[in-house]
């Protein structure tokens, strides 16, 4: 059974910084391509990051780029997503997402909460 696992989330001031993991098992980890998403109380789900299978392409949110970078460790089975300078905004709660690439399946972890705030 394919299993999507965040960690990282909690507590932190403005201006702090978080790393999410997300810990997959029982998936052919490199043929996926990974989504972080978040979600806020009120609000509709958002895209924040993605990179693709092999890691070379990654693309982000116009309100994250310069603060998150997203990566991957394909032996580790492992998705992160570094926040740096965070800000009140980005307040919610985080989701991993894989999709393979040619679109067979996708799967969503439980998602981890990140909260900003002084």
């Amino acid at each position: 059974q394919v299993q999507l696992v965040e960690s990282g989330g909690g507590l932190v001031q403005p201006g702090g910084s978080l790393r999410l993991s997300c810990s997959a098992s029982e998936l052919t980890f490199r043929l996926y391509d990974l989504r972080w998403f978040r979600q806020a109380p009120g609000k509709e789900r958002e895209l924040v990051a993605q990179i693709g299978s092999a890691g070379g392409s990654t693309t982000y949110a116009d309100s994250v780029k310069g603060r998150f970078t997203i990566s991957r460790d394909n032996v580790k089975n492992t998705l992160y997503l570094q926040m740096n300078s965070l800000k009140s905004d980005d307040t919610a709660v985080y989701f991993c997402h894989a999709r393979h690439r040619w679109g067979v399946d996708d799967y969503w972890g439980q998602g981890t909460q990140v909260t900003v705030s002084s």
